[in-house]
């Protein structure tokens, strides 16, 4: 499945909810899952290198402690905000936490 965030109403999260179960169970293949995920669920936006630096900058932390934070090394911490590489799978999703609820949802 994709790395997803909050459904988009109550109602989508109760059918996603419903899908999810019957894909669990078997009665729903993976394609047709990714397809209630794509309806139901915003995606996690994109973090380029001015909003990583942004981000580190507003929660007032220092490159080495947001790798430790995001269970990554500095080098990669500072290749994203060169632009050399950008933030995937688990990583973009906690920084994208980070962003919504602050530095205390992840510690």
């Amino acid at each position: 499945m994709a790395i997803k965030t909050k459904a988009k109403s109550l109602i989508f999260e109760a059918v996603h909810e419903t899908a999810s179960d019957l894909h669990r169970l078997g009665f729903i293949d993976k394609r047709k899952m990714n397809k209630f995920d794509a309806l139901c669920l915003d995606p996690i936006p994109e973090y380029d290198s001015g909003k990583i630096r942004a981000l580190r900058d507003h929660l007032q932390l220092s490159q080495a402690v947001l790798a430790a934070v995001l269970n990554t090394s500095l080098s990669t911490v500072r290749k994203w905000e060169v632009g050399d590489k950008h933030p995937s799978g688990p990583s973009l999703k906690l920084l994208s936490l980070l962003e919504r609820k602050g530095l205390e949802a992840v510690l």
